[in-house]
């Protein structure tokens, strides 16, 4: 092709032969190699090729021909280099003339038939060129090596020199021409995306060559991208965001958000599928930021706008590729996290309101099932809590938006009214029910998922206090009534509260517990001193002995006459009790006491069930057929608003006949088809005092609890102004309650009368800690 010996078969020269001759020998095998390579070189001729090039290169003479440099060859110098420079200068002048005609038959070329052409010859020149490298070994690590090292431009071993006179002869002259070759591959692409099959394989060759074309001056041996983004990324950047920004305003016109999300999805695997089977993996970051910002940025606020119609109709896999596409841009979620949150609070909101029915949410906080009330809530966490994990991969975004939603709906919903205490106390009862013996969950591990259940919501209570104390109530009475479930139930509960609260808020708890269990062992032993001394002891007596400090029950509030039958068993236990703890004092909580009664006055034997009011009524007919209300008040001390009620359930249990105002007489003729009867059921006035109790408790512990949180505060820190005080306070007590600031202010207050605080001289609103 570019030879100028035709077909003559050169003789290889003797060693010290002229630059003429020796050129001649070389450029016949040069032109073989790079030409008809595919008919084979023989051993003997490359390794005469080589000796022929290694004789000149060391040869000592000076040769030369006058000939001037070609296409940036180097100019004469003087001894030894001249023998490298010749030679480098005449493998110039080949590569020129080799590709004058390569780029002669490229102009006629167009699209695939160019790519196919360029591809072929890139292939042909490309290993050809590795060849003739290593014809030139001598060359490289002498000459060209040296020449380089005294800082010499536009030389390069021989390979390089080769990429560097095809991009200068033939790629830049067919690339200047319209962007004639990566126009091609370019079209080529086109019609991938618009669904055509292509040869992958060609552009992979084609972009390649782009990328070997590189060269990095200050070290060649890096690879460097320069023509590669020039030539091929920039324009290909440039058509891919012009196409799918037309594609995409197009397809939403015609097509629902929902059917986009999925077009884009499509479009951004394909895209990301384009980069690993052809483009340079240097391309990826820049084209799917393209992409990105093309598909979706530019339509991002579509997307936003259909969000809630994807929500309200329950489209899991929308919802996930909405997700997994705008969290590809930034600040893409945001606007769905707060339309989430707003979502949440909506159905929380009305899945409360359509419990407590139309109407009924007001200021004063209607009643509500605690069990129908919890399992709403927790339908609502359950259904928005799966929406995260499974739509919005469990991001920590969502997740937020999630509790903050929830925290608001669980402590403000149309059940509350403006009450802030009535979730605690509903999710407390709720708990209350769980734990009790009656309760429907048979197996321990639906019980045990229950009470996680509870601390789901637990999780959300601002005021854990108010949860606190009424869970100690319930606690005490299931304790005090030996209703618990089982004592593994209970210490599971108490060890999910303190694992989420710390010890000091389940310690009264554990405490009460560990009371029961002394007061089984004294009821023991009491029960054998009594056997010892007393053989006249036919009662059936337990006692439980509860400190004062753990147990949230009160005391009776009116005067109580014992009666005469139970007086001995109480007064040999007081006297044993002092004797044991001399120092301690007793109160006795008839109120919480229960009684059995056994009946001798009907043919029928009966056990009544009764609370020590009940008893103390009943136990006056042993000598009575018939009493008027002044009679048994008088006898019993207990005040006339709570005798009636319990008389009134004796009454309507047919035990007791009032047929007469203030007059009850014994049944003769009661009869019952249970032999066991339990008569004693809460009186309303102890239902409501409860539930007043309680939050008077928490009133008064808010109080000291604020009190402490300051004179902690300032003790670490000695001085504070006001204002960051009370916002300190804030901070760290509203994992147990959210504190109103007067409560706060008051508690400074009264800090500052009591000298704990004072005032920092000279100043209005700073604090000093007194020590």
């Amino acid at each position: 092709m570019a030879s100028t010996s035709g077909n003559t078969s050169y003789p290889m020269p003797p060693a010290n032969a002229d630059l003429i001759t020796t050129w001649a020998y070389l450029e016949e095998g040069v032109d073989h190699i790079m030409t008809k390579l595919q008919t084979g070189v023989s051993y003997s001729k490359y390794m005469s090729l080589y000796t022929v090039s290694y004789n000149y290169c060391t040869s000592s003479k000076m040769h030369g021909t006058g000939d001037q440099p070609v296409g940036g060859g180097i100019g004469h110098r003087t001894g030894a280099n001249l023998m490298g420079s010749d030679l480098y200068n005449n493998l110039i002048r080949y590569f020129v003339n080799h590709l004058k005609t390569l780029r002669t038959q490229s102009d006629t070329l167009q699209d695939e038939a160019l790519l196919r052409y360029y591809a072929q010859e890139w292939d042909r020149y490309t290993t050809g060129a590795n060849y003739i490298n290593r014809l030139f070994t001598y060359l490289n690590r002498h000459w060209v090596k040296r020449e380089r090292d005294e800082g010499r431009k536009g030389v390069y071993p021989v390979y390089t020199l080769a990429l560097v006179q095809w991009k200068s002869n033939f790629f830049l002259h067919v690339q200047s021409k319209n962007q004639k070759l990566a126009g091609a591959i370019l079209r080529l692409i086109e019609r991938q995306r618009n669904g055509e099959t292509i040869d992958q394989g060609l552009v992979k060759k084609v972009v390649d060559s782009f990328v070997s074309l590189g060269l990095d001056e200050s070290d060649i041996n890096k690879v460097s991208y320069e023509v590669y983004r020039e030539h091929l990324e920039a324009p290909f950047l440039e058509a891919t965001e012009k196409y799918y920004r037309q594609e995409s305003e197009k397809f939403l016109a015609e097509n629902s958000v929902a059917d986009y999300l999925k077009k884009a999805e499509e479009r951004l695997r394909e895209e990301e599928d384009r980069v690993e089977r052809y483009m340079n993996t240097n391309t990826r970051k820049a084209l799917i930021q393209k992409c990105e910002h093309v598909l979706i940025r530019e339509h991002e606020d579509l997307m936003w706008e259909n969000f809630q119609e994807l929500l309200d109709y329950d489209k899991d896999e929308d919802l996930q590729r909405m997700y997994a596409l705008l969290a590809r841009v930034p600040e893409g979620l945001e606007p769905l996290r707060k339309k989430f949150e707003e979502h949440v609070k909506r159905a929380g909101s009305a899945a409360v309101e359509k419990l407590v029915g139309e109407g009924a949410a007001g200021s004063a906080a209607p009643d509500v099932d605690p069990k129908a009330y919890v399992d709403a809530l927790l339908e609502v966490h359950q259904k928005n809590s799966e929406t995260v994990t499974r739509s919005f991969r469990g991001e920590a975004g969502f997740v937020a938006s999630l509790d903050k939603a929830c925290r608001e709906f669980v402590n403000r919903n149309a059940a509350t009214g403006t009450s802030t205490t009535k979730s605690p106390e509903l999710l407390a009862k709720h708990a209350d029910a769980l734990l009790r013996k009656n309760n429907k969950m048979a197996e321990e591990e639906d019980l045990e998922s229950a009470l996680n259940k509870v601390m789901v919501l637990f999780k959300y209570i601002d005021d854990k206090d108010v949860f606190q104390q009424f869970y100690t109530t319930k606690l005490s009475k299931r304790l005090i009534h030996g209703v618990s479930a089982s004592d593994e139930a209970e210490a599971s509960m108490i060890s999910k509260l303190k694992e989420a609260c710390g010890f000091e808020y389940t310690n009264k708890l554990q405490r009460m517990f560990t009371d029961m269990s002394l007061s089984k062992d004294l009821t023991d032993n009491f029960k054998e001193r009594m056997q010892q001394n007393h053989d006249d002891m036919d009662i059936t007596f337990s006692i439980m002995v509860l400190g004062t400090n753990f147990w949230p029950l009160n005391p009776p509030t009116h005067d109580f006459i014992i009666p005469q039958d139970i007086l001995p068993t109480y007064t040999r236990f007081s006297q044993y009790y002092q004797q044991k703890h001399s120092g301690r004092k007793l109160t006795w909580l008839w109120n919480y006491s229960k009684n059995e009664l056994r009946t001798n006055y009907l043919n029928q034997k009966y056990i009544l069930m009764t609370s020590s009011w009940q008893m103390a009524v009943l136990l006056q007919y042993n000598n009575n057929d018939t009493l008027s209300l002044e009679e048994i008040v008088n006898a019993t001390a207990i005040s006339k608003d709570i005798l009636k009620q319990v008389l009134a359930v004796l009454v309507k249990a047919k035990i007791l006949i009032n047929e007469e105002t203030d007059q009850y007489d014994l049944n003769p003729n009661f009869k019952s088809k249970k032999i066991r009867i339990n008569l004693n059921t809460p009186i309303k006035a102890e239902q409501k005092a409860e539930s007043t109790d309680v939050l008077k408790t928490v009133d008064e512990d808010r109080k000291y609890a604020i009190q402490a949180f300051i004179v902690r505060i300032m003790k670490a820190r000695k001085t504070m102004k006001n204002q960051a005080l009370i916002q300190e306070v804030i901070t760290q007590i509203s994992q147990r309650f959210t504190p109103k600031i007067p409560d706060i202010k008051k508690a400074i207050d009264h800090l500052l009368e009591k000298e704990y605080i004072e005032r920092v001289d000279g100043t209005r609103d700073t604090f000093a800690y007194v020590a």
